[in-house]
């Protein structure tokens, strides 16, 4: 039987906002770059390359910008990194606000976010564009685990485990929710249950309804009201 939770922990961009893969995706056709080619960089020595140092705050934005520009160089397409930050402001879903305020009185939420030292405030990445509405967001989480200030990022266990203290539960107690199954894994393996939000066509609907089978409370309908 499946343990009710105690806390929710959501990822933050391709959950709560839209991803920000559509935005480099337009980026890569824009620029006659391969399809992935931006994600597959980043698959490469995914624990020490430039985006995971940037998002652990070890790099500023300058070095950032020249270790990605030899990472793509070097895979035949050179792509500044600082060219792509602002591709990571991405706006909230607004039906996701009316999701987090029904569930903040039920269970204990947080924020889990890998992000770049750049920007305002938390979901530094966020530049003013969208700032009112991700700190709208923000305001319905007892906290947000910033990859950049806390040093430590998703995958990493450490990460998922700072989280727990900082709420005061046992892995399993969370429900975790991330559009990446690679973040998403750690989770599972430390007795999380976990929900992944597909970036297609039905994907936030799907991931509701999953959350609403175990908080048993009509998310889908809550996301889609006006």
């Amino acid at each position: 039987m499946t343990m009710t939770p105690r806390a929710l922990f959501f990822d933050f961009g391709g959950v709560i906002a839209e991803s920000p893969f559509v935005a480099l995706r337009r980026y890569e056709q824009a620029h006659a770059l391969p399809s992935d080619f931006l994600r597959q960089t980043n698959a490469i020595n995914p624990d020490t390359n430039a985006w995971a140092r940037f998002e652990r705050g070890d790099i500023s934005l300058e070095a950032f910008d020249q270790a990605f520009l030899a990472e793509t160089r070097a895979r035949g397409h050179a792509v500044r990194g600082r060219d792509l930050v602002p591709l990571l402001a991405t706006p909230v879903r607004p039906g996701m606000l009316r999701v987090l305020d029904a569930l903040k009185v039920h269970f204990f939420l947080a924020c889990l976010t890998n992000n770049l030292p750049v920007g305002h405030g938390a979901g530094m990445s966020h530049d003013e564009t969208h700032a009112a509405s991700v700190e709208a967001a923000m305001a319905r989480f007892r906290f947000v685990l910033e990859s950049s200030r806390a040093g430590v990022r998703k995958p990493e266990p450490a990460f998922y485990l700072k989280a727990c203290d900082m709420a005061g539960v046992a892995p399993a107690e969370v429900v975790f929710l991330d559009d990446l199954g690679i973040n998403l894994k750690p989770a599972r393996a430390l007795g999380m249950q976990t929900i992944k939000v597909e970036n297609e066509e039905g994907g936030i609907d799907a991931a509701l309804t999953a959350l609403g089978d175990i908080t048993k409370l009509d998310l889908v309908g809550i996301y889609r009201s006006a």
